[in-house]
């Protein structure tokens, strides 16, 4: 569902540190910068580059790198091989190279087998990869579970390819090794976590996912310089096979976890996309939809489907967390996506700010959700004695923070939370919270959960 803009309102009535402020409002560069370090490395689901990635992530934030060795079982997988190549290259006989790893890591297809032979031009059309709508893009392809080589190549090349035979090398190999994921916990006042999770196995690919990669390490740091009733946990995995590696590693503690985000694509120039959690109506997925539909933005909301990035590893029914993702144009609805396009020109710092700035909003929000209940249920207190219309901060129509003050009275059973009263009473969540701080102050509610998970 697409939707088009509305009033624009604040999103949390949480307020934050100065160190938080400060960078918050430099997130979109900042991100860019990261992007533009992580960009040449060669990432994939194990090998150098991926340790390479996570070493650099740990000069920024406090992350911690686990390892789980190749042949182990992680739920119904099992952990490959690890993947290391050094060099590639397809040459004419006369010694003139036509493509070259060194120019850019896709040219070679993910977990590609060693390979060093002369071989026709026949033979070597089975194992390359182009793009003929985009004659000049190189498509990102793998092979991680069946053994397999390839090239990846301009289709304006491939049209080229008339001699009889080449020279092929990929100088690589696949031995017994490890996977590697990171992780960061940020502790809060409660150990109730929330899970913020991104891929890190593509390689030079910017949107898909070094900008997921900067957002969580800007999240982090964020939420590092800040204090925090919820604790807060990053991981930084390869697609599918660390989040099942994290998820065999921590079944007997997921109860923790009270909301969670999958962060991808978040840096072209798109609307921006949220999959809501496998139960639709988690406190994350209301939070989101709050902070987008107050936005003044155009944004689509999607239902979940088990199909995407790692959400629906996550949401799976034996976990069933409550975990949405955020993105801006979806995986597979832009052509650039998964070819050489999806280059440093195809992210923006402006979109990623916008994509911090919506995320932290959300996870503010759920911040300051609370659940209260009425102390003077019997009919209706009187509010205008105790002060309460000017304990409102921002001060404003007073008529509507009336309004706020007696959805918050008339709905705090125990049991419903501030951002539920929100959404019923059809006000911004900020009044309602602010209400609910006026009221509780005034000795008119007790705070009866910490969470505001109802």
């Amino acid at each position: 569902m697409t939707h088009t803009p509305g009033a624009r309102r604040g999103a949390s009535c949480d307020r934050d540190s100065s160190t938080a402020e400060g960078a918050a409002s430099t997130a979109g560069d900042d991100m860019y910068q990261l992007i533009l370090e992580l960009f040449p490395l060669c990432r994939s689901i194990t090998g150098q580059g991926t340790r390479q990635t996570l070493e650099a992530l740990r000069s920024r934030i406090p992350i911690s790198v686990r390892g789980v060795p190749s042949g182990s079982m992680v739920l119904d997988w099992v952990v490959p091989p690890e993947w290391n190549i050094r060099g590639a290259y397809i040459q004419e006989i006369s010694g003139r190279r036509l493509v070259d790893f060194a120019e850019s890591n896709l040219h070679v297809m993910g977990y590609s087998t060693p390979v060093h032979h002369v071989m026709p031009v026949s033979e070597l059309r089975e194992h390359l990869f182009s793009i003929p709508e985009h004659p000049s893009w190189i498509p990102y392809r793998t092979s991680y579970y069946q053994e397999n080589w390839g090239f990846c190549v301009r289709d304006s090349l491939l049209q080229t390819l008339t001699d009889e035979t080449y020279e092929v090398c990929i100088d690589s190999d696949l031995a017994p090794g490890t996977l590697r994921y990171g992780e960061l916990l940020i502790p809060g006042s409660c150990d109730r976590e929330v899970l913020i999770s991104t891929h890190i196995c593509h390689p030079s690919l910017c949107n898909d996912n070094l900008s997921g990669i900067a957002l969580a390490v800007q999240l982090a740091a964020y939420f590092m310089a800040r204090e925090n009733r919820y604790s807060y946990r990053f991981l930084f995995v390869p697609a599918t096979i660390g989040a099942l590696a994290w998820l065999s590693q921590n079944e007997g503690r997921l109860n923790v976890v009270s909301h969670g985000l999958v962060l991808a694509g978040v840096g072209d120039s798109g609307n921006i996309t949220y999959k809501k959690s496998r139960r639709a109506d988690t406190p994350i997925d209301r939070a989101m939809h709050e902070v987008l539909a107050r936005s003044g933005d155009v944004y689509n909301e999607v239902d979940f489907s088990p199909y995407g990035y790692d959400e629906r590893q996550y949401c799976s029914p034996g976990f069933d967390l409550p975990v949405g993702t955020f993105t801006r144009t979806p995986y597979g609805a832009y052509p650039e996506y998964h070819t050489s396009a999806d280059d440093l020109s195809f992210v923006q710092p402006e979109s990623l700010q916008d994509s911090f700035d919506k995320t932290s909003q959300a996870l503010l929000l759920l911040e300051a959700d609370r659940t209260y209940v009425n102390l003077k249920p019997h009919g209706e207190p009187q509010l205008g004695r105790r002060g309460l219309f000017e304990a409102v901060r921002g001060g404003g129509d007073p008529r509507a923070i009336e309004m706020a003050m007696l959805w918050v009275l008339s709905l705090s059973d125990g049991a419903t939370s501030i951002l539920r009263i929100a959404e019923r009473a059809k006000l911004a969540f900020e009044s309602v919270c602010e209400a609910a701080t006026a009221l509780a102050e005034a000795g008119l509610l007790l705070e009866t959960s910490g969470y505001g998970t109802d």
